[in-house]
């Protein structure tokens, strides 16, 4: 279902994916099966989307940005990927971001450019991501420590 009030740009929408109303989605984004894009999220062209992801509300995910199956992204998180971003820079330095499979990132969380999530990580609301996040562990804080392993 992709809702009328949404601007979905993309051919490459998976079966049964839940696009709600005012968000935008790229021509080039690809987004897989069973997926729930929740309203006001931005996805750009570069980006793919595993299938069971669930993005919540106010998320824009970037060029360069990979996301594996069963992701989680709570609400107003952001995915960052420019170092050193300056209004109207063409020659701004990108860096992919990846979110491996079964990964949870927490609402208002902040995830830096370069930065690689591991499978079934866990990061905690509000966290800022300087640095890669081995699978199974949970981090939290402002920079992101790892709190525990899973």
């Amino acid at each position: 279902m992709i809702h009328p009030l949404s601007d979905v740009q993309s051919k490459n929408i998976g079966e049964n994916t839940n696009i709600w109303q005012f968000c935008v989605v790229l021509p080039g984004a690809v987004i897989g099966s069973n997926c729930n894009i929740c309203s006001h999220c931005f996805i750009e062209n570069d980006v793919k989307i595993g299938d069971n992801v669930t993005i919540k509300f106010g998320v824009a995910i970037h060029n360069q940005t990979l996301i594996e199956d069963n992701v989680f992204i709570g609400p107003n998180a952001v995915i960052l990927h420019d170092k050193k971003p300056v209004s109207r820079n063409r020659n701004a330095e990108i860096k992919k971001v990846i979110l491996k499979k079964g990964c949870s990132i927490g609402g208002n969380a902040t995830i830096l450019p370069g930065v690689t999530i591991g499978e079934n990580a866990l990061i905690g609301a509000g966290s800022v991501v300087t640095k890669d996040v081995p699978d199974n562990c949970i981090v939290i804080g402002n920079p992101a420590k790892v709190l525990k392993q899973r």
